[in-house]
């Protein structure tokens, strides 16, 4: 699993966004630790998070599930652009073949969960793949048998009120394991400037 951030809002438009509420922009510092001092307040503790919108972050993930992908389709205050099995599953078409026991090789497609008999029937599924493309079978037909193991990527686009929703649901204990590494991915590759909006949303053991 990769997780990239490509792009995000500087903090300065959220305090913006807060004091146009009150027009107190005389009493801000251009970003600075009053600026930081007020989204902190009103953001977090007063929880008027409403403001956090305004701050955007633009992910690239790559090396997820297609398990994984459901998972975090559910968190719908997002947008994903992600990568088409239509167009490029036949990158599998001229692999050789997939042999029980060589995780190694069939992880380069599917991941993998420690667990020796899923990974292997995770292997079959991809073999069996691998030959139905082999029979020309269209990709839109094909893709019908692909495991949920079938490592995607793609593009995701989200605020920081339904990121700090998405990091509290999903770095919990009770959360699938693979969304959960996501979760913390994620937010480890946020500015460390803004990881003060969604420290206490990460989960603690």
């Amino acid at each position: 699993m990769e997780v990239t951030l490509l792009n995000h809002t500087p903090l300065w438009v959220c305090s913006n966004a807060i004091r146009t509420c009150w027009q107190s922009f005389d009493k801000g510092d251009n970003g600075g630790k009053i600026d930081l001092a007020l989204i902190d307040r009103v953001g977090n503790q007063l929880k008027h998070a409403s403001t956090l919108e305004h701050l955007f972050y633009n992910f690239y993930i790559k090396g997820i599930s297609r398990a994984c992908l459901q998972e975090l389709a559910r968190h719908r205050i997002a947008s994903l652009s992600v990568k088409s099995t239509r167009y490029t599953l036949k990158e599998l078409k001229n692999e050789s073949e997939f042999k029980p026991n060589d995780f190694e090789n069939a992880s380069r497609y599917i991941v993998l969960t420690s667990n020796e008999f899923v990974d292997n029937a995770s292997i079959n599924a991809l073999e069996n793949l691998r030959q139905i493309l082999n029979q020309n079978t269209s990709l839109d037909i094909a893709k019908y048998c692909l495991p949920e193991s079938y490592k995607t990527e793609l593009s995701w686009s989200i605020n920081a009120r339904s990121l700090q929703n998405f990091i509290t649901l999903r770095s919990s204990k009770s959360a699938l394991w693979e969304i959960r590494n996501l979760a913390n991915a994620i937010y480890n590759a946020l500015p460390n400037e803004h990881k003060f909006i969604f420290a206490e949303c990460v989960y603690k053991d």
